[in-house]
């Protein structure tokens, strides 16, 4: 008998490869356990799961229950170390089926003096006893058993002809099966554990299987993924042992991301691997005493005692490592003459064929209807207000040309073509304060225009050529989320300053039953628009929202969602339209492509001035505003391309700082000489634009929140909103329909959804909170309270004194102004800050991140049956 198991070690021992190398893999965890049936036979029972967080069968209702975090026994985890130390490690087994694997298993547990010989049979019994989810074929069948109990030429029997008795190989996936492999990752792999009582061992007996490959094990797991490990532990009823919560421990250390990176299952060498493995899962776990326990507030600090625990591991962990920086930083110089932009252009072209393949998919589509009410309601909008500020010289039909043309061009020839080329309100404060200051002087606004144009072409080209857009790397998100929140803070109170003039124009007016005068029984066309405008808002605004309700399935929530803006414009423009006795002002849509004011201007402008006396000396300080509106465009454009590539957006193809900026300011530049509009890339309209083409991982363990998978980076929604655009002119009868009140309701959801994820609207909210209501972010544990109310405070006073700029006669400084707050951060928040605090509250990595809020889907679908 010793001379057999000295054999029968030997041989196993020779099937184990000295060195194998492994690719970690996303687990999925399955717990099987024994239990008898309704004919009194025992069968392994699916009783958990665990894609990321745990999933329990409930009894009563044999339905799923809802995911949670698991909470496990300290005991258990200790009973679970013993098990492994004295139990059966098989590690790179290489076999292909269960019958085969649980043949060396019982083999081992019999070499381990875990098991006697005779109890062979019964212990590769209850192995091979059926599962609950099993088709017709039954592994366990007497037969079959005794013959493989007795020889391990069986075994090479039953492995030749087992594709004969598994038919339900190939057959066709349930509903169910569909449902829940889409939340499971594509190169998943499996752990089985089985776990349970039996009266004919003394004492428990465990075995833990690492397979050379993963193999899909026919009608043991509930879906065909292929199994890598294996846990087995079977034992006397009469133990203390408790053998489900033991097998709930090694399925949670198993599934568990942190553990699976720090212990490496799949490199583990020996048995004391895998206890270090444990003792690692103990190192970050955390002991609640058995006392009454608080709200769930209180139980938020446990949250954040483990996260620091994890933190200060990762930290020791990277400063080993201390990563490099990567080598295509599109910022990094190259110290040749425009060297930056040749690089752009190597990096980014190599892409431009994939840039209109990406685009064949419906979520771009839904993206095209959206983008193009974003861009034309600007355009219209900002239109009119310029019209007013330069008395027509430059209006509606001006903006959307403008619009539509540079679109175009930037669309097929910029490095980034997500970004929105438009106009914005600080570019309409310039223009205002440049045309009061021609006017003054009695100098032709049109003419300085094309000079400033002029002078703009040579101001880029020299910046391109020094590399000067490694500028940006200056402009920390201290500056960009002032930047961002101006942005946004104009889209929503111009809204509000349009709303108001409505109602000024067409002041409430009282409506009596009884009244026989038609003026006293006119409706209200003030009130008629602002239901329009917060109609259209809340419609957008809660169709959003439905995306993450658990109402309907989630293919229909994402359509619902994905179409939310359309959907509000038609609903309320219909309603409009059914309202027949109620004036509401309309889009002031061009008829064809005439100037806004063709008795005035035509569409080419004399750089010399209209009687050929524009001053010559003017023609050279034109390079004063011309720098102005460069800071501008600069400011605008870099800082949109920094929010658009945030790398918790996951772009793939990159950005190009430098080409992107040449051709913006370029086409801005040259368009002045036909009188149109400059353009820059428009913060608001970009990053709806980027989150539209959004696409969340369908992938998502139960419970869990969706994560990017990735953004459709391509060419063709933005040229075909450009195109829209400018054919708006030709389908100006049926945009003459949309009241103008329903553009505001867009505008006010564009400002008031670009405020998520800026950390300056967070904590200006928190200054009115009590502290201990402060969510758990990294600037709220690592700072002071009153220190983080003071750098808000900061924040505001640059904002304040930005807007007060903007909005009085000094308003042509606003480029200036806006470009100290780089200064204002690097020089004055030093001296009031340390480092620690200015990282937390003005990192890369400081929370809020982005907004991960399309497609998210509800689980409720997966609770069914088993």
């Amino acid at each position: 008998m010793l001379l057999q198991e000295f054999f029968f070690f030997f041989f196993f021992a020779s099937l184990i490869p000295k060195e194998v190398h492994f690719t970690k893999h996303p687990v999925f965890v399955e717990l099987n356990e024994l239990t008898m049936d309704k004919n009194q036979e025992m069968q392994w029972k699916e009783t958990a799961r665990w894609i990321k967080f745990e999933e329990d069968v409930e009894e009563e209702t044999d339905r799923w229950g809802k995911p949670h975090v698991a909470s496990l026994s300290f005991r258990s985890l200790l009973e679970l170390r013993r098990t492994i130390s004295h139990g059966a490690v098989l590690l790179d087994l290489d076999q292909k089926t269960l019958p085969g694997i649980a043949h060396q298993v019982v083999e081992q547990m019999i070499i381990s003096d875990q098991i006697k010989a005779e109890d062979r049979s019964n212990v590769l019994r209850a192995l091979l006893l059926k599962h609950r989810n099993e088709p017709q074929v039954r592994l366990g069948s007497p037969w079959l058993v005794e013959a493989l109990a007795h020889t391990s030429s069986s075994v090479l029997r039953f492995q030749q002809k087992e594709p004969c008795l598994g038919p339900g190989m190939h057959r066709s996936k349930s509903k169910h099966e569909l449902k829940l492999l889409e939340k499971i990752p594509e190169n998943a792999e499996a752990t089985v554990v089985l776990v349970g009582c039996v009266d004919f061992l003394e004492q428990p007996t465990m075995a833990f299987v690492r397979l050379q490959e993963a193999v899909e094990l026919e009608s043991v797991l509930e879906v065909p993924v292929p199994v890598r490990f294996l846990f087995v532990l079977l034992g006397p009823p009469t133990t203390s042992m408790d053998y489900h919560q033991i097998g709930r421990s090694i399925s949670t250390l198993m599934s568990d991301k942190v553990s699976r990176k720090i212990n490496g299952s799949y490199l583990a060498d020996d048995r004391q691997d895998l206890l270090n493995a444990i003792n690692n899962f103990l190192d970050c776990s955390i002991v609640l005493p058995p006392s009454e326990m608080g709200d769930d507030e209180l139980l938020r600090s446990v949250a954040r005692f483990q996260r620091e625990m994890l933190r200060k591991r990762e930290e020791q962990e990277q400063a080993l490592l201390k990563p490099s920086k990567q080598s295509d930083d599109p910022l990094k110089r190259t110290n040749r003459p425009f060297g930056g932009l040749i690089r752009d252009i190597q990096r980014r072209y190599p892409k431009y064929i994939s840039d209109f393949s990406d685009a064949l998919n419906s979520q771009c589509m839904a993206a095209v209807i959206f983008i193009y009410f974003a861009a034309l309601s600007p355009a219209i909008t900002f239109g009119g207000l310029l019209g007013e500020k330069t008395d027509g010289l430059i209006g509606v039909s001006e903006l959307i040309i403008s619009t539509a043309v540079q679109g175009i061009l930037f669309c097929l020839l910029g490095a980034q073509p997500l970004l929105v080329v438009g106009f914005s309100g600080p570019i309409l404060v310039f223009e205002e304060a440049f045309y009061s200051f021609c006017k003054a002087n009695s100098m032709e606004y049109l003419t300085g225009r094309v000079w400033i144009g002029f002078w703009l072409i040579v101001i880029v080209i020299f910046t391109v050529a020094f590399e000067g857009s490694f500028l940006v790397r200056f402009v920390s998100r201290f500056t960009q989320e002032i930047f961002s929140f101006l942005i946004s803070l104009i889209f929503i109170c111009e809204t509000f300053i349009k709303l108001g003039r409505i109602f000024k124009e067409h002041p409430l007016k009282r409506c009596s039953i009884n009244s026989t005068t038609e003026e006293e029984e006119k409706p209200n066309t003030a009130l008629l628009s602002l239901v329009l405008m917060a109609g259209t808002f809340f419609i957008a605004f809660y169709l959003r929202k439905f995306k993450n309700s658990a109402f309907f399935p989630g293919s229909c929530r994402r359509i619902i969602g994905d179409f939310g803006v359309p959907i509000a414009i038609l609903i309320m423009v219909l309603m409009d339209y059914s309202i027949e006795d109620t004036y509401t002002q309309k889009l002031s849509v061009p008829s064809g492509f005439s100037v806004t004011s063709p008795n005035k201007r035509g569409w080419i402008i004399n750089p010399l001035g209209s009687d050929g006396q524009f001053p010559v000396w003017m023609m050279f300080a034109c390079c004063l505003p011309a720098l102005l509106v460069f800071i501008l465009i600069f400011m605008e454009t870099q800082i949109t391309t920094l929010i658009v590539s945030k790398k918790e957006r996951m772009l793939l193809k990159g950005s190009g700082f430098h080409l992107d900026l040449l051709l913006i300011v370029v086409l801005g530049g040259s368009s002045a000489l036909f009188g149109l509009p400059w353009m820059a890339a428009a913060t608001v309209r970009s990053v709806t634009h980027v989150n539209a083409l959004t696409v969340m991982s369908t992938a998502v363990a139960p419970g869990d929140k969706p994560r990017i998978q990735e953004v459709k980076e391509q060419r063709v929604t933005g040229l075909l909103v450009a195109i829209m655009v400018g054919l708006s002119i030709v389908i100006g009868d049926l945009l003459r329909q949309i009241p103008l009140a329903v553009l505001f309701g867009i505008f006010l959801y564009m400002g008031v959804m670009s405020l998520n994820g800026i950390q300056l609207t967070e904590r200006m909210m928190l200054l009115l909170m009590p502290s201990k209501y402060h969510p758990d972010h990294t600037y709220v544990r690592k700072v002071r309270t009153w220190r983080m109310h003071l750098f808000t405070c900061i924040q505001m006073v640059c904002l304040a004194v930005l807007w007060a700029v903007m909005s009085t006669q000094a308003s042509l400084a606003f480029p200036f102004v806006l470009l100290l707050t780089v200064p204002v951060k690097m020089f004055v928040l030093r001296r009031i800050f340390n480092e620690r605090e200015i990282a937390c509250l003005d990192g890369d990595d400081a929370e809020p991140k982005f907004d991960e809020r399309d497609c998210y889907d509800e689980y409720s679908e997966m609770h069914m049956p088993v």
